[in-house]
């Protein structure tokens, strides 16, 4: 996404020497090409190697350096498929390299460079509190604290610049940074986003001064919102040097093994090259749970529902969106701890609640799961790697979901006695009977925690989740959607055969994206509309400028408007020409669609937009399924139904058609699924599963 400088005529002028490098291969044009997607998260990295019509997955533990992991990942399914890396056409990554950053505070040391009398703007935000009725509640620490923000004399209003920057006070300016080692620099001056003369003068004196990073808010988001701007802005600075030293050093290993520079998942769901992202550092936030989205759209067709609902949970939270019309919805208006990112993101609500969340008891005696993670290491106590806390994953032990014989991830066996014996503990300390009993309390706790996110993008946005089928991907995930599914009243769930990998899958899946926008604030009906298709060209050409195949380039233009005196947008297809009638339509339409109503009043367009798409080949994936798949029954726990003895499957070995009668438990390395009784499963001629609820009046 490249949401860059845009002059008074709409031209770009973020390259400036009038080119872009391109690093990584360009994308691949055949579906039969050995493409790898490599997802790192909490706990396990995950990796999807397409060879002609095959898919080979691993999982393999997340190293402390994500690159090592990312190596070890592709080693791992290169010899599984019996090839060498060398062999391999195109590399697509997610990481967490920013989001860690983040949540950590782990980002460098980062100034920010405003208009005089502004330097507080990070800190006083805006006059809402995160909860409206706690009188304690505290805003997040901003990312860069008063004594690194600094003030120059200058003045630009909407209307154009008032005040000219002086360049010797900026040249002072880099001394003093210099100096106070400055590891990144944040620029954002007022109203940049109408006029950024000023804070190019500034941008341009610094990159030669410096030696480090410097983000200019005209280049990283060029829309009105001081504080969202300058939040955004500074939040690129923050994590850009982590970002530029992870992708530099994964390229130079990758070239090293015969491997393609990786092409990168950004979080608005499309890959970009690793250059693009190493300028843009903020595009990289949520780039997994992004991942796996556009995995599920790939795997699942939606025909028969209204959209999807994904529910990914992994060893470390939860993420769920929504699909609807085979596009993954995205929003610009998102928080990662607290911090605004206006940059356009897939639509994903993160919850702490993983297979690797603590289960623990607090002061009132209630039992609760989350947000604290064992993680990788220790990881739960059923890894056997001296953990002793009890998590959500050793509730499934206990329960019987995972057995004994479980090698999870392929990697390693379990510990079930360690599981016991963690949750017996809890037992103890929340006065419940004995171990299956806390068991039981997690799995529930954990699921109305889920069921209330699904809920939140759902019921909450005027959907029906009854007629959405609901996707179940993550390590964990397909253990917990039936009963999920049972609480929203959904009948539908599908679980893709990649399923414990999808985000890396959908890397294989992912089209090549860019997004660009500008402030505009100009009434609608006054509108000149040729002065838009103006602006437009601009962005249009600034999105193509980072695009590997402009002739295969899909442009997508789109108009944010509001009523006048409303303080939110929402964002409507402008089309090939702006015509402001339709415009006009379009936007009541999705007001009410929204809200429930429509009104006679002005519409301001305040933002316009535009994107450009490279498709990708969609990746073969052929199943024959082959030998007995049943490999023997244990006996599982099931809320609302008892213990019953239930079949074990091996799922990879299900072929086409087969039909699956709960209670079951289907093992793949990378996943377990959990069948509960009066539910049936089938699977499909790509291996995935759907499974429906045998009494449900709108099963298949």
């Amino acid at each position: 996404m490249n949401e860059s400088a845009m002059t008074d005529e709409g031209a770009s002028d973020r390259d400036r020497d009038g080119t872009k490098s391109k690093g990584g291969k360009r994308r691949s044009s055949s579906p039969t090409d050995t493409r790898v997607g490599v997802d790192v998260g909490g706990t396990f990295t995950d990796v999807a190697l397409s060879v002609e019509d095959r898919l080979v997955t691993a999982k393999v533990p997340t190293t402390d350096d994500q690159s090592v992991g990312v190596l070890e990942g592709i080693e791992k399914a290169c010899d599984r498929a019996g090839i060498e890396p060398s062999e391999i056409d195109e590399f697509a990554h997610a990481m967490t390299v920013s989001v860690n950053a983040l949540l950590e505070r782990g980002g460098a040391e980062t100034a920010l460079v405003t208009t005089e009398g502004f330097r507080d703007v990070l800190e006083i935000g805006r006059q809402d509190r995160p909860d409206l009725y706690d009188l304690e509640a505290e805003k997040p620490e901003p990312l860069v604290p008063r004594r690194r923000r600094y003030e120059l004399d200058e003045r630009t209003t909407p209307s154009g610049v008032e005040r000219a920057v002086d360049e010797e006070d900026v040249r002072e300016l880099a001394a003093t940074l210099r100096e106070r080692d400055i590891e990144s620099v944040a620029i954002c001056l007022l109203h940049a986003y109408a006029d950024p003369e000023n804070e190019r003068v500034v941008a341009d004196v610094l990159r030669e001064e410096l030696e480090v990073p410097v983000s200019a808010s005209h280049e990283v988001l060029a829309e009105f919102r001081e504080f969202e701007r300058t939040s955004t802005t500074a939040v690129d600075a923050y994590v850009r040097p982590a970002i530029d030293s992870y992708v530099g050093r994964l390229v130079e290993e990758a070239t090293e093994a015969g491997i393609p520079a990786p092409r990168i998942m950004q979080a608005n769901g499309g890959i970009a090259d690793p250059e693009t992202v190493r300028e843009q550092a903020v595009t990289t936030t949520l780039s997994g749970p992004a991942a796996g989205v556009v995995g599920a759209a790939a795997t699942v067709d939606d025909d028969a529902v209204s959209g999807l609902v994904t529910f990914d949970m992994g060893g470390t939270s939860s993420d769920v969106s929504l699909v609807r019309d085979g596009e993954a919805e995205r929003t610009t208006d998102s928080e990662i701890d607290g911090l605004p990112i206006r940059t356009p993101m897939v639509d994903v609500n993160t919850v702490g609640a993983g297979g690797g969340s603590i289960a623990w008891v607090d002061a009132g005696g209630a039992l609760r799961v989350g947000p604290r993670s064992s993680g990788a290491q220790p990881g739960p106590a059923c890894y056997g790697r001296g953990g002793t806390e009890p998590t959500v994953t050793d509730a499934n032990v206990v329960l019987g979901y995972i057995g004994p014989e479980t090698a999870l991830g392929g990697e390693f066996t379990l510990d079930v006695e360690a599981a016991h014996d963690a949750l017996e503990r809890l037992a103890d300390e929340a006065g419940l009977e004995n171990a299956l009993e806390a068991a039981r309390g997690v799995y529930r706790v954990a699921n109305a925690t889920m069921t209330r996110t699904i809920r939140s993008v759902t019921v909450e946005r005027g959907h029906d989740p009854r007629e959405f089928a609901l996707v179940a991907f993550g390590g964990a995930g397909p253990m917990h959607a039936a009963s999920l599914a049972e609480s929203l009243e959904v009948d539908r769930v599908v679980v893709p055969r990649p399923g414990g990998v999808l985000s890396a899958f959908g890397l294989l899946a992912a089209d090549e994206s860019y997004d660009a926008v500008r402030t505009v604030g100009v009434d609608l009906e006054t509108a000149d509309p040729s002065r838009l298709e103006d602006v437009y060209d601009g962005l249009v050409s600034d999105v193509l400028a980072d695009a590997s195949d402009t002739d295969a380039a899909r442009i997508e233009r789109t108009a944010d408007c509001r009523y006048a005196g409303q303080s939110f947008e929402l964002s409507v297809s402008a089309g090939e020409q702006f015509d402001p009638s339709a415009v006009a339509e379009r936007f009541h339409e999705v007001h009410e669609q929204a809200y429930g109503y429509a009104m006679d009043e002005a519409i301001e367009v305040v933002n316009l937009r535009a994107s450009a798409t490279v498709d990708g080949p969609d990746p073969l994936v052929r199943h024959d399924g082959e030998g007995d798949a049943r490999i023997g029954t244990r006996d599982a726990h099931f809320p609302g139904h008892g213990t019953h003895e239930t079949a074990v499957y091996e799922r990879d070995r299900l072929e086409p058609g087969a039909p699956v009668e709960g209670p079951a438990v289907l093992e793949q390395a990378e996943s377990t699924t959990v069948v509960p009784p009066e539910w049936t499963g089938e699977i499909l001629e790509d291996g995935t599963l759907v499974m429906t609820q045998a009494n449900a009046d709108g099963g298949e």
